[in-house]
């Protein structure tokens, strides 16, 4: 689902060039569940958004189901993130003149489906917000306007769902339950997962940790392969 290969992102700056990520290799399989783990500034969102086409890196290869992103022009991106790729963020982005009903259609309007707010009801019925349809961001607390923002990621039913630290403005218990929701619609919807997170219990629920130190894949989280025997 997700290659990258070599991948390098260099932006300048009045004290000289900023090297964020330094050769980034790393492979994803289709419905894997991986977290991002590293510390701060190490990287792992800007590797997220060039993931999202949302950045483009300085060198390198991105391959995102099957698609080299480097290729596209600014349009053709914006089409492919539509059509394959849901993202989460730590502040729920929501449009404040929007109902919840109305900002999880957004996209699925964007994409021409004329079932868009059916889509999205039923979207929200999954989060537990069936009867929050007709409130404004401002009407809800934030675990509701992230189950929002999660049900507008997920309602057109993308091949990769990025999450960058969706419990970060959270408290723990309303937290752990919309990470329930998260890996509960990972789980029915067979869509690949990148979650990035400061929680170790967290990561651990994942499939594979990924760890990220100074723009540098530190730890892949794959098995080491077996010595091989030797013989006598």
């Amino acid at each position: 689902m997700v290659r990258l290969q070599n991948l390098q992102l260099t932006l300048g700056s009045l004290a000289g060039d900023v090297h964020i990520l330094r050769g980034i290799d790393l492979t994803v399989d289709p419905g894997e569940s991986v977290s991002i783990v590293g510390p701060s500034g190490s990287g792992k969102s800007t590797m997220m958004m060039v993931m999202g086409g949302l950045e483009r890196p300085s060198s390198g290869q991105v391959e995102v189901a099957g698609t080299e992103l480097t290729r596209l022009s600014e349009d053709k991106l914006a089409l492919f993130r539509r059509d394959n790729v849901g993202i989460v963020f730590q502040n729920f982005h929501l449009v404040p003149t929007m109902t919840a009903l109305e900002n999880v259609a957004m996209p699925l309007e964007f994409g021409g489906h004329r079932d868009a707010f059916a889509r999205a009801e039923a979207q929200l019925d999954a989060v537990g917000l069936a009867h929050r349809l007709t409130h404004y961001p401002a009407q809800l607390s934030g675990g509701e306007q992230q189950r929002v923002a999660l049900a507008r990621a997920c309602a057109p039913q993308p091949k990769l769902l990025l999450a960058d630290e969706p419990t970060g403005n959270l408290d723990g218990k309303t937290g752990d339950a919309v990470m329930d929701l998260l890996f509960g619609l990972h789980d029915s919807m067979n869509m690949t997962l990148l979650l990035i997170t400061h929680d170790p219990q967290l990561a651990e629920k994942c499939d594979r940790v990924v760890s990220i130190e100074n723009g540098r894949i530190a730890d892949d989280g794959r098995a080491a392969p077996e010595p091989a025997l030797r013989s006598a």
